[in-house]
């Protein structure tokens, strides 16, 4: 027979309501009692209704993580994967959703789900901070890793990486559609604070499609080599890099390129692409460590680490 809660209860030698509240996180009862009711759990294999704990708690144990418009390439397959994990061994669900495009589909989405936590890619608007704020749902961005903005850090490197290789003439290079491009913007703010410190001129901005014909175009408003341009992604570099070797410029003296990801694609380019990247473990290890400070009111907030992005030397720059 499956084990209901109150066989737990009469093994723990407690009301069923205290195995209810207990399980649905009330910290009112001693330890002893807590610890009788686990026990109690573990050795009779009890497993809480989700649904009776939704009703409970008015949440569910659903964590859901918006993704925006752009490439679930290997390093979110990764991230999301080992997210999925630690998790599920803390009995939490991970739903992957595309972003919503209006509040009140996000509306829908979080009323329909009652999710514990949103986790988010892409900057929500005033309207879905609001209402997460009046469901009492906890928001977590990725980019708050111990307060780190972790997209801010990646376009001040990617600056100072070339500044300090002698580059005077500086560009930074977006995808052109802004969906695919949600993390451009504090980039881009970065790289053009760092050239503007260091008394440079403001850098050029480009924004192509991954295309021949965009790459091409956005060369010739660069007008002349002898730029050195930041990409959003591993992507542009190398479309670019294509442009280029149409041009016969040469590389890196005519034009230096920095991507960002470090795909496996990037390794595969002639020459091979200087870019940036991560360790996605390390992503997943943050981003859970700042969801259970978030979660467990009772537990001792761990410091969370500044993410290490690290910059992958090739033949680009």
């Amino acid at each position: 027979m499956i084990p209901t809660s109150q066989d737990v209860a009469n093994r723990a030698g407690v009301a069923r309501s205290t195995v209810s509240m207990i399980l649905n996180g009330k910290k009112t009862f001693s330890r002893e009692t807590r610890e009788r009711v686990a026990k109690a759990v573990a050795e009779l294999g009890y497993e809480p209704s989700s649904a009776g704990r939704t009703l409970a708690r008015g949440a569910s144990d659903i964590v859901i993580a918006l993704i925006p418009d752009t490439t679930f390439g290997r390093n979110l397959q990764d991230i999301y994967g080992l997210l999925t994990d630690e998790l599920a061994l803390r009995g939490l669900t991970l739903v992957l959703r595309l972003s919503s495009r209006t509040d009140a589909d996000f509306d829908r989405l979080v009323v329909g789900l009652k999710p514990r936590a949103v986790l988010t890619l892409a900057p929500l608007s005033e309207g879905q901070r609001a209402l997460l704020e009046r469901r009492g749902v906890e928001l977590l961005e990725t980019d708050e890793s111990g307060g780190h903005d972790v997209n801010a850090q990646i376009g001040r490197l990617q600056a100072r990486y070339l500044i300090e290789r002698g580059y005077q003439q500086l560009a930074y290079a977006h995808l052109r559609d802004a969906r695919s491009d949600p993390f451009g913007g504090p980039r881009e703010r970065t790289f053009r604070e760092e050239c503007l410190r260091q008394g440079l001129d403001e850098p050029r901005v480009l924004h192509l499609d991954i295309t021949p014909v965009d790459a091409r175009k956005a060369l010739e408003e660069l007008e002349r080599p002898g730029f050195a341009v930041a990409c959003y992604n591993d992507d542009v570099a190398t479309a670019l890099l294509h442009a280029a070797h149409e041009k016969s410029w040469n590389i890196p003296e005519d034009i230096a390129l920095i991507g960002m990801d470090n795909t496996p694609m990037s390794q595969l380019t002639i020459p091979p692409l200087t870019t940036m990247g991560y360790d996605p473990t390390q992503v997943s290890q943050l981003s859970m460590q700042s969801l259970l400070n978030r979660l467990d009111e009772q537990q001792t907030h761990q410091p969370i680490p500044e993410l290490r992005i690290d910059i992958i030397e090739r033949s680009t720059a």
